[in-house]
């Protein structure tokens, strides 16, 4: 199928399309006119990457995790050890984000408070 009805199918941009593609994420075979042609898997494929992506992964982490992904015969503990080190990761960056979140709260209250404490210049 051609990019524009790939696109249609799974709600990937073309534009989505050709960096998956970029990125050995997704393969395409061209035309002897250059144009895209992608296999039926290809439906499926990019709604992994979709799901991957809403995840919070990066597009280098899926190219070295959809191969185990899409393989059930190659499909080990190694896949999920990645998964959950990129779970663990996330994790770790909430927690910094709460705590800058905290920090900003902190500096909001003391510039609140540091304004009431000021007589107004009227």
């Amino acid at each position: 199928m051609r990019i524009g009805e790939l696109s249609a199918r799974t709600g990937a941009s073309a534009r989505s399309i050709r960096y998956y593609e970029q990125q050995g994420l997704l393969t395409a075979v061209r035309t002897s006119s250059g144009q895209r042609v992608f296999p039926e898997a290809a439906v499926e494929r990019i709604r992994l990457i979709q799901r991957l992506f809403d995840a919070g992964l990066n597009s280098k982490r899926m190219y070295e995790l959809l191969p185990c992904m899409t393989n059930p015969d190659i499909r080990t503990a190694w896949l999920t050890d990645r998964l959950r080190d990129e779970r663990e990761r996330m994790v770790v960056q909430l927690a910094q984000l709460a705590h800058a979140v905290s920090a900003l709260d902190q500096i909001i209250e003391d510039m609140t408070l540091g304004d009431k404490a000021q007589p107004s210049a009227a």
